[in-house]
């Protein structure tokens, strides 16, 4: 197509996503109606409504969760996880569509991108040639994936494969790029979105059996974002449960059951746990597998994807390889290795990802989580004590887990290579740290 420069490519898709550690920008959110008629267009839900199967069949969604735990709803709607993927919409995009900021060149001066909005969505258009003789693949926006605070990456469905769009947003840039992976100066509308990409960036996709590549699902039923059950298992029976409870109260004034249901405080309803997994009352190594399922790498798969189960044994879903003592690691190819390398992990049973990250509300501020440091070391051990004296408590963060560059999520646009900057988890002493942010 378009004189060669269409290529297909059969790969495992690089998104431009953004880290669960990430501040993220507010988004305004479409009305209920709104939401539900554009899901509805797109043949996926926000809320799990509609979800079919057998397998399915003990999950809720957030709505039903919504009704007793309002106040940690309100905030975790607002998280990256929440909002890793979602519809197109006003308040979904954070990339430009109005002429003038709506274009990409590339390397190749007969063919440039151009981002457009009309009544049928969002479109990003590939155009080759020169006027009259112009070609063009013009392909909607389907899905958008990433919170919009690092950037976004566009997906398109071709009847029921999805494909990855080849032109992506960079908010610290404030520009169009060719999507991480790309080559620059090429019109690729045809890498499959396969399975385990979607397991990190959604709750739910019911995948069709297919011959490679695999990328074909069914469009109803598919969850976007990261919900409540991803990390706290199906809830039908914790549902029920409290449901029950909660009618028994009514029925029985002055009873022990009094608290439960929708009357009882989101704290109250996490001390119980009834027939729900709690993340933070596993094990620390059955913890740090709900994270790592995400934050651990690809991995290769031995179960379908969205297999998996929070409270289960990772391993026996997902394989992923055990790295040499000296193995280098992308700091986004692997957080769970490079936390697991660092001493203060070794040395405390107490550490786990949830000991520093709160996943139900947005990110704080990089330098504010110096006060988990804090709760085993003093800033007056600290070599630079003499120098900086109590200052050092403000941040001990940008020194021992500085940015750095990523590897793996890496644009090319006008000849010019651009790397994700990702915090890395590995915990230790970097040379002049403070000084490479």
């Amino acid at each position: 197509m378009l004189g060669g420069k269409f290529l297909r490519t059969v790969v495992v898709p690089a998104l431009l996503v953004s880290s669960s550690a990430l501040i993220l920008v507010s988004h305004s959110r479409t009305s209920g109606a709104s939401t539900a008629a554009a899901a509805s267009n797109h043949g996926t839900s926000r809320l799990g409504v509609g979800v079919e199967g057998s397998s399915r069949k003990d999950y809720v969604g957030d709505a039903a969760c919504k009704a007793c735990h309002q106040g940690v709803e309100s905030t975790y709607e607002h998280t990256a996880h929440h909002l890793t993927s979602r519809l197109p919409n006003k308040g979904s995009l954070v990339g430009k569509f109005a002429p003038g900021s709506n274009t990409m060149p590339t390397l190749d001066p007969n063919l440039h991108f151009v981002m457009s909005s009309g009544k049928g969505g969002y479109f990003e258009t590939a155009v080759f040639g020169k006027p009259p003789d112009e070609v063009k693949q013009t392909e909607r926006i389907d899905l958008v994936v990433g919170s919009g605070e690092r950037g976004e990456t566009y997906l398109y469905w071709k009847g029921d494969r999805l494909f990855e769009l080849p032109v992506t947003f960079w908010t610290p840039l404030n520009e169009w790029t060719n999507s991480p992976g790309y080559r620059d100066g090429t019109a690729d509308f045809d890498r499959p979105v396969v399975p385990r990409c979607l397991e990190c960036h959604a709750t739910y996709f019911s995948a069709i059996p297919s011959e490679a590549p695999a990328n074909r699902y069914h469009k109803a039923g598919s969850v976007l974002g990261i919900s409540c059950e991803r990390c706290h298992g199906p809830g039908r029976e914790h549902v029920e449960l409290e449901k029950a409870a909660a009618q028994h109260a009514q029925k029985t004034p002055g009873s022990a059951d009094a608290g439960s249901g929708e009357h009882r405080s989101d704290a109250q309803n996490g001390a119980q746990d009834l027939k729900i997994v709690n993340p933070e009352k596993l094990s620390r190594d059955r913890q740090i597998d709900v994270c790592a399922e995400c934050h651990a790498g690809l991995g290769e798969d031995r179960a379908p994807a969205f297999s998996f189960v929070p409270g289960q044994v990772l391993s026996e879903y997902l394989e992923v390889q055990p790295l040499e003592p000296n193995a280098k690691v992308d700091v986004h190819g692997n957080q769970v290795a490079l936390l697991e390398r660092s001493r203060c992990f070794r040395s405390s049973t107490k550490i786990t990802c949830n000991f520093c990250h709160d996943v139900h509300t947005r990110e704080r501020s990089a330098a504010s989580y110096s006060d988990r440091c804090l709760t085993c070391h003093k800033v007056e051990s600290c070599g630079l004590y003499p120098k900086l004296g109590q200052e050092l408590a403000k941040n001990c963060i940008d020194c021992h887990m500085p940015v750095q560059d990523s590897n793996l999520i890496v644009s090319n646009v006008g000849g010019k290579e651009i790397k994700m900057r990702i915090r890395n988890h590995w915990i230790k002493v970097y040379a002049d740290a403070a000084g490479q942010q």
